[in-house]
């Protein structure tokens, strides 16, 4: 039985105090080694093999944290997590895309969260280790070995191979392949082969590569990569006479590899997307409260309303879009219910009809017996609605869009991300120009787009799968060149009776009786608006712009309720909600959010989404104050 071994964690910051933090939070499970200058934080890596993970500050004198980790990079293997209080994204996406970190941890971080992320990486470097262990074994095997293996000589003719090698070079049997040189097998890439053969016999070192992509591929749709590996063996003169080539077969590996990064990058840019949201929606609050205040007054200027009304509509695009930024971000909780997904496509006929122009025909295919599913209507719209757009700008020429519907069982599932279980499945279909097989896996990751410079943000897909995998369900794409791609979204089967749609809510009256509310924002213009609306409802409305503001302004005077922001500084919004309960419990409170904060909102609180229209601020607080009414 082997002994235990204790990881070995390196963790780098100016700052002294943080690598006490550090060194507390993780000395229980792992051996810790820290320095606050990124010089010796190399010199470390230089002298310890056994580094497991690497944990650096981002903003440090002399070597920035990803710097350093692109550093350590080149003479490490170790694992490597960037700790920062939301560096640019310049120095985080750099990171990502280099390889140079596995994780992305903000200060301050959530102990639970920081432990489970070196405990994570920790695993994956000793996997990774166990597994380069058991390479060097399996390569000691030959014709029991699952790689592909053979011995040439120095002119590049095959002098012994394994039955593996022969298939990979389409030949009938090991035999016929001896005395012959790869060139003479009609195999992609056998020229750039026999070149590497040459080089490494001429260095007299062994190299390792990794060789793919679809143009080694023997099928016309389909991507193989190989790792290979080329020994040159000297005779005991010390001339090289023999060359020994490994080659494994590393597709599912790279996919896999493929996938990780996918999901680190999608954490990090979610986190970015997040807090760009949430300053949005601020902005259009602030936009579209005035927009609305405004119009009453021009309505007798047709030419100016109209130029308003327009204004207020592309704000509200913007509203749309911000929530695919919180969607894809996972910041924004998903308002799900049980619904007819053949009703929500009927439901969009004017909406497609508007937006695909008059080039393309939309089809229905739906199942009378669909299954009902869980999910956000609104989200699921702006879904098709993307990849209905995707479809028309592959069909330049014009062409036909189908939209249909199926249930479908899965049993036996061989992919990860779909489980077995009953799926409601909505196929958008286009017979656009297609999508080449070697591109076809990549169109999921963010900012990845098949289309024109100007003409594609390369959001639209990756937030169309985070929708879906919030959802529960997943979803595929087959696609062939010249013929059309087809889009498939699986969403689990709901047992569950389909909700019936609210009515749309009736413009809300003038307030029933005066009453006092205190207005808390730490945006003026979000605050003057706000208490425009108030006061136009015939309230009486005070304006603070902080929490302690608003603390000592209730300690001094009489209110009905408190209309406060989620995200301000010093005090947050939730911080102020507590002390108000604690101190005045009868005093109705209403919070007000750009977006879902890290820390969940108490479900017990009122909670009003920005952008809001008056309307809404106006019946939340009639209902706040109703008890009393």
């Amino acid at each position: 039985m082997y002994p235990t071994v204790r990881g070995t964690i390196l963790a780098v910051d100016d700052e002294p105090d943080i690598l006490v933090a550090l060194e507390d939070l993780l000395e229980d499970e792992y051996r810790v080694l820290t320095t606050s200058r990124p010089a010796e934080a190399l010199e470390l890596i230089a002298s310890e093999p056994d580094i497991d993970v690497i944990l650096s500050d981002q903003r440090m004198p002399g070597l920035t944290g990803d710097a350093l980790l692109a550093q350590a990079r080149e003479i490490s293997d170790a694992q490597a997590i960037l700790l920062t209080g939301y560096a640019d994204i310049s120095a985080v996406v750099s990171a990502l895309n280099r390889g140079g970190i596995t994780g992305y941890v903000t200060k301050p971080w959530d102990p639970s969260l920081l432990r489970n992320a070196v405990r994570s990486a920790y695993e994956r470097h000793r996997l990774a280790r166990e597994l380069a262990t058991e390479r060097a074994l399996l390569r000691g095997l030959l014709d029991h070995s699952g790689d592909a293996i053979a011995f040439k000589d120095t002119d590049g003719r095959y002098l012994r191979l394994n039955a593996r090698m022969a298939a990979r070079l389409a030949a009938p049997s090991v035999e016929t392949c001896l005395g012959r040189r790869e060139a003479e097998f009609a195999v992609p890439g056998s020229e750039a082969a026999e070149a590497a053969d040459r080089a490494a016999i001429a260095s007299g070192a062994p190299t390792e590569i990794v060789v793919g992509g679809a143009e080694t591929a023997q099928g016309a749709n389909a991507e193989r990569w190989s790792q290979v590996t080329r020994v040159p063996i000297r005779d005991e003169a010390g001339a090289v006479v023999h060359l020994a080539v490994i080659e494994r077969d590393i597709t599912e590996q790279r996919l896999l590899e493929g996938r990780l990064r996918q999901a680190d990058k999608m954490q990090a840019l979610g986190t970015l997307a997040g807090g760009v949201a949430h300053d949005f929606n601020n902005l259009l609050t602030a936009i579209l409260g005035s927009l609305e205040l405004a119009l009453p007054k021009v309505a007798g200027d047709a030419r100016l309303t109209r130029l308003m009304t327009n204004a207020a509509q592309a704000a509200q695009r913007g509203a749309a879009l911000t929530k695919r930024l919180l969607t894809f971000s996972h910041r924004r909780d998903l308002q799900a219910r049980v619904v007819d997904l053949n009703a929500v496509i009927r439901g969009m006929d004017d909406l497609l009809g508007r937006s695909l122009g008059g080039f393309v025909q939309v089809e229905h295919a739906l199942s009378d017996d669909l299954w009902p599913a869980k999910v956000d209507p609104d989200q699921l719209e702006l879904a098709i609605l993307n990849l209905c757009i995707n479809g028309r700008d592959a069909m330049p020429e014009g062409g036909i869009v189908v939209l249909s519907t199926r249930n479908e069982r899965v049993s036996g599932s061989t992919d990860p991300n779909l489980k077995d279980g009953d799926y409601a499945v909505t196929a958008i279909r286009d017979t656009g120009t297609g999508i080449p097989p070697e591109i076809l896996g990549r169109v999921f990751e963010p900012f990845f787009t098949t289309k024109g410079v100007g003409q594609g943000t390369g959001l639209g897909l990756a937030m169309v799968f985070g929708l879906v995998q919030q959802s529960g369900g997943t979803i595929r794409i087959d696609s062939e060149v010249g013929r059309g791609t087809t889009v498939l979204l699986y969403l689990p089967r709901s047992h569950e009776s389909v909700e019936a749609v609210s009515a749309a809510k009736a413009v809300p009256a003038p307030a029933s009786r005066r009453a006092r509310v205190l207005v808390v924002d730490d945006d003026p213009q979000v605050r003057h608006v706000t208490a425009s609306f108030l006061n136009g409802f015939g309230y009486d409305e005070a304006e603070v712009p902080s929490g302690e503001a608003a603390l000592e302004r209730l300690a001094a005077e009489r209110f009905d309720i408190v209309v406060a922001d989620l995200a301000m500084p010093g005090m947050s919004g939730i911080d102020l909600a507590e002390e108000v309960r604690r101190r005045w419990p009868a005093l109705p409170f209403l919070l007000v959010t750009g977006h879902a904060e890290a820390a969940r909102i108490p479900a017990d609180f009122s909670v009003l989404e920005k952008p809001f229209p008056s309307a809404d601020l106006a019946a939340r607080v009639a209902a706040l104050l109703a008890p009393e009414g």
